[in-house]
């Protein structure tokens, strides 16, 4: 491995959690570097489901060191009641490290994110009411607090006595009957911070110890690409940078220490929320791609919107990036259709462009042209089985055929391919022959 970060190609939703999950049992420690609780990864180990919000999913191996960095904003709330999650059920949290450095996301913030997205009115951007942006507005304005200010009390009130009435202000003007208690808070937000100070060290320098004793560390981003605050679809995009060169400052390491960069993929593309969506699908085959994929968000429980596989997302995600490898999920949904479409470029004001516009209006006006591809079969059980033991080559013809024509466009191998949910279902390609 030595180093890899694994980040979503498209919208987010792609299959992160599982193909982290699968690459932890490689790795030594596994980072999560960026984002909120606005994430979800979901991962079937058996026939038990866990769904992660905050913690990395290697936190589901318990040799491995499972590390919350810098770049995450936390809600340590949401945070205990997942490690008490997994505590109940049989997992270990001891080896979790949080960043001292790493933000936290307080009442106001959540307060803030209701009342701002309720004054957009017809431009609402779809936010998770989570508290998410405000935490990361209070980050750059030099307000937030960190925590190793949530595990020291007395920093912690003094603070507090600052931030409380500026943010019961800030509610005041945009017209929210909300208040804060500043006592409440500090008593809630200090029983946190008793309970994770076991946690919260200096994860930059334990990251730094162990890249140079050779230690294998795996990156996990959280969104995808096309969220990402400076490239994706702005506003419609989350409030953090998802894309690998955030691996390295979200974590406190240097870019050159990343080795590999993996982007995740569906075999399809979706998206929760609001914003453009090129390649979209409506009615029937939406509908049974989407119930067929089980497209609904961990984290929401939104409806996610379905459409054709989008290469010109895909290779903007590549040039942002740069991937060394692939991982290719839930192609198993594709299986039953006669045929597929792959959208290889768009046509603007009638002109190709395989260039993804930063300019939504003209964004718009695309139009997705397609390569019509072949369907093949479901895989049956049997069959799976014998796919995941004997290889690449037992794959159904027309999926492989799929699968070269996505590196043929994107000039970027398949590295792993995910057959179903489970942890089992993945395909290591890593060592497949072109």
């Amino acid at each position: 491995m030595p180093t890899l970060a694994v980040v979503g190609a498209q919208w987010g939703d792609e299959g992160k959690g599982k193909i982290v999950d699968y690459l932890a049992q490689e790795a030594h420690v596994v980072v999560r570097f960026q984002g909120g609780n606005n994430a979800g990864h979901s991962v079937k180990v058996g026939e038990e489901l866990f769904k992660l919000h905050h913690l990395p999913s290697g936190i589901l191996r318990s040799s491995k060191t499972a590390v919350i960095a810098n770049g995450v904003v936390i809600d340590p709330g949401v945070l205990l009641e997942e490690v008490d999650g997994l505590r109940k059920r049989g997992k270990s949290v001891k080896n979790l490290r949080i960043s001292e450095r790493a933000h936290v996301i307080m009442p106001y913030h959540k307060l803030l994110d209701a009342a701002e997205e309720g004054m957009r009115e017809g431009a609402k951007v779809g936010t998770t009411g989570r508290g998410i942006g405000p935490a990361y507005a209070d980050k750059a304005a030099r307000l937030g607090i960190r925590m190793g200010e949530l595990v020291d009390q007395d920093l912690l009130e003094e603070r507090l006595s600052f931030l409380v009435p500026l943010k019961n202000k800030m509610l005041q003007a945009l017209g929210s009957d909300s208040r804060i208690d500043e006592k409440k808070v500090l008593d809630e937000y200090s029983e946190y911070g008793r309970r994770l100070k076991v946690h919260v060290t200096d994860t930059g320098g334990l990251l730094s110890d162990a890249i140079a004793k050779k230690r294998r560390v795996l990156f996990e981003g959280a969104q995808g690409t096309m969220l990402d605050i400076d490239h994706g679809t702005y506003p419609f995009v989350t409030s953090s940078n998802t894309v690998s060169g955030n691996a390295a400052t979200g974590s406190g390491i240097p870019a050159t220490a990343i080795d590999d960069i993996f982007g995740v993929t569906k075999a399809y593309t979706t998206r929760v929320g609001e914003g453009p969506f090129p390649t979209e699908l409506f009615g029937e085959l939406s509908t049974c791609i989407a119930e067929k994929g089980g497209e609904f968000g961990t984290t929401t429980g939104r409806n996610r919107r379905c459409g054709w596989l989008d290469l010109v997302v895909l290779r903007h995600a590549h040039a942002l990036n740069g991937f060394t490898g692939l991982a290719l999920t839930k192609i198993d949904i594709l299986g039953g259709f006669d045929e597929l479409k792959v959208c290889t470029h768009y046509t603007l004001d009638g002109r190709k462009t395989t260039r993804f516009p930063a300019d939504l209006r003209r964004l718009k006006r695309c139009e997705p042209k397609y390569q019509v591809l072949e369907g093949w079969n479901d895989i049956e059980p049997k069959r799976m089985s014998k796919v995941l033991r004997e290889g690449f080559s037992t794959l159904p013809s027309n999926m492989r055929k799929y699968i070269r024509f996505v590196e043929r466009e994107t000039g970027v191998r398949v590295v792993l391919l995910g057959l179903g949910r489970r942890r089992s279902e993945t395909l290591d390609l890593r060592k497949r022959r072109w």
